[in-house]
């Protein structure tokens, strides 16, 4: 488990670079560069979800039916506090969104989630009691 953790660790790394590296009007000149943001974040999102449906499971925590619900049994547990809770909540349904293209998201939004990496950071944190 502890190997999967290092993986985020290289995708938030490589998110932040392009958050240095790039600005928002970059990303809504050149498709290219949003389509790598979509797929940095998506990549960082589903890892999220993994473990966190991983954890659930290794810990007996409950049979999710949804990933948000595996994020729900982990602040149910109190592994999670809510301000992670509701930021991770907001991550499925951006996941959701990207994979399903439900709607088209706006370039200026997908650019903004740079700042929230720390939500990533937080979440590694957070779990770190249930790492075996």
């Amino acid at each position: 488990m502890r190997e999967r953790l290092q993986r985020p660790e290289a995708t938030l790394r490589e998110l932040q670079r392009f958050h240095q590296r790039y600005t928002q009007e970059d990303i809504e000149r050149d498709p290219h560069l949003e389509w790598a943001l979509r797929y940095g974040l998506l990549e960082a999102i589903q890892m999220v979800i993994d473990i966190s449906c991983h954890l659930v499971s290794q810990n007996n925590l409950g049979v999710p039916a949804t990933y948000s619900e595996c994020i729900e049994q982990l602040y149910r547990a109190g592994y999670l506090n809510d301000e992670s809770r509701m930021a991770l909540l907001g991550m499925v349904g951006l996941r959701n969104i990207l994979v399903h293209e439900y709607i088209s998201v706006d370039r200026a939004r997908l650019y903004a989630l740079l700042e929230r990496i720390g939500d990533f950071k937080r979440f590694v944190e957070q779990i770190q009691p249930l790492i075996r």
